[in-house]
């Protein structure tokens, strides 16, 4: 018995033996795609391996391509490409425009030169696929801002003052010369309509105080506020308290001065009366060439600041005050007026200034200061809602060169575009419109 379960053992040995020899043969793949691409880390470029490839396969030439195109600036002009394949490949090489290249998994390329193309032979030869290679890096600086001027003069240069608002979908420009009053509207700020004469405004209006909440313009003068749908035609309503400059719309609302020096008090316009809000600045307030912005702070607060300008003595103020709204705060229903000069007194005096809310940062231009120095073409920038300020880098952010330093101009913000309208230097009244944008504003 046992002499036959050792004959058995034997035979099974063979049989086994036999089918080992059988499996050893190999079957080529007949397979030749790519599965994934992507660069080698670069320290010197942080992006570059964080690009993510898309890899369509069309029926003739497959495409290799990123969606997000990689920061501005980062070279491909040395690079480490990596390869993921469906199969191990029988060849796989680059063609660029002067040179082919076979893969050995260590190539540093340049991956400038267009068109470039993989072709993947399959191990058995029989199968081959091309794919174009397409990496895209942004040719744009994103910190860049681009400037551009839409018109030289939309009306021959005098001794005026204007004022630039929003009406509807319409620029409205309004403009005083001491002796009369002019209004020319634009869609787009290039083209601009034959001047119409506005009726309804009292003597000296001074037009620079004319606020919008984007349907209806508003002025204050004395114990009245003006109101206008169109810019041309306006209507007076009697008011209890004196009207001393129209400040800003905010939070929905159209809020002014009233009182005089040492006794101003805000107070917010609606349905022809004026309401007084409680909130009274315990310092010099100013009256005239102020600047103010709206914005909301990093909580989404409603917060309001109004900047530089005059007093009512005449004294050039560099003052920051600060409007802030919370439903949470109960005294002066929710709002609070603070002066953040106070604490940050390194702000200089600085009067016919213009501010806007833009990327998330606060961009003054203009003005002039208590010496009656033009600050320049330099724009400021505030990262911190108003507290401290710092020179743009003018690389990045400079008003063209035909751009003159001035002040009382006009700057408005309309879908992600800044406006920039007129004002005047010691010699000249400027009615041109410039417009500007960041490049990665919308990216």
């Amino acid at each position: 018995m046992k002499h036959f379960l050792y004959i058995i053992m034997g035979l099974m040995v063979v049989i086994m033996t036999g089918c080992d020899n059988n499996t050893n043969t190999t079957t080529l793949s007949s397979v030749a795609q790519l599965k994934a691409f992507s660069f080698a880390k670069n320290d010197s470029f942080p992006g570059l391996a964080a690009a993510v490839f898309t890899i369509d396969e069309r029926l003739d030439t497959g495409l290799v391509w990123n969606k997000d195109s990689m920061l501005y600036g980062t070279r491909l002009d040395s690079v480490v490409p990596r390869f993921t394949f469906a199969t191990t490949p029988g060849a796989a090489f680059l063609t660029f425009p002067d040179t082919t290249v076979v893969l050995t998994g260590y190539d540093t390329l340049d991956f400038n030169p267009r068109p470039i193309y993989l072709t993947l032979r399959s191990a058995d030869k029989s199968t081959t696929k091309v794919y174009e290679i397409r990496p895209s890096v942004h040719r744009i600086d994103p910190d860049l801002y681009t400037w551009t001027q839409l018109t030289a003069s939309v009306y021959p240069e005098d001794d005026s003052e204007q004022r630039v608002v929003e009406l509807g979908a319409d620029f409205v420009m309004v403009v005083s010369n001491g002796f009369e009053l002019r209004v020319f509207r634009s869609a787009d700020g290039a083209e601009w309509s034959s001047p119409a004469v506005p009726t309804g405004l009292p003597a000296g209006t001074r037009v620079r105080q004319i606020i919008s909440d984007g349907n209806t313009l508003y002025y204050g003068q004395d114990n009245a506020v003006y109101t206008s749908t169109d810019a041309v035609t306006w209507t007076a309503h009697n008011v209890s308290y004196d009207v001393r400059t129209m400040l800003l719309y905010w939070n929905e609302q159209v809020w002014a001065l009233t009182g005089d020096e040492g006794n101003y008090e805000l107070a917010t316009y609606a349905n022809g009366a004026l309401t007084l809000t409680g909130l009274r600045p315990d310092g010099l307030f100013p009256v005239s060439d102020f600047a103010s912005v709206t914005f909301h702070s990093p909580s989404l607060r409603e917060r309001a600041m109004i900047i530089g300008g005059f007093a009512e003595n005449g004294q050039s103020l560099n003052t920051r005050w600060n409007l802030e709204y919370s439903r949470h705060t109960p005294e002066n229903n929710g709002y609070r007026l603070q002066e953040f000069s106070i604490d940050r007194p390194s702000f200089k005096s600085l009067t016919g200034i213009s501010v806007i809310d833009y990327n998330g940062q606060l961009l003054l231009f203009g003005g002039v200061d208590d010496k009656m120095t033009y600050y320049g073409r330099d724009i400021l920038i505030s990262d911190d809602e108003g507290l401290n300020w710092y020179a743009a880098d003018t690389a990045k952010n400079q008003l063209p060169e035909v751009y003159q330093a001035r002040q009382k101009q006009t700057a408005i913000v309309r879908n992600n575009d800044i406006y920039l309208f007129g004002g005047q230097d010691k010699q000249t009244t400027f009615s041109d419109v410039y417009k500007g944008r960041l490049n990665s504003i919308d990216w």
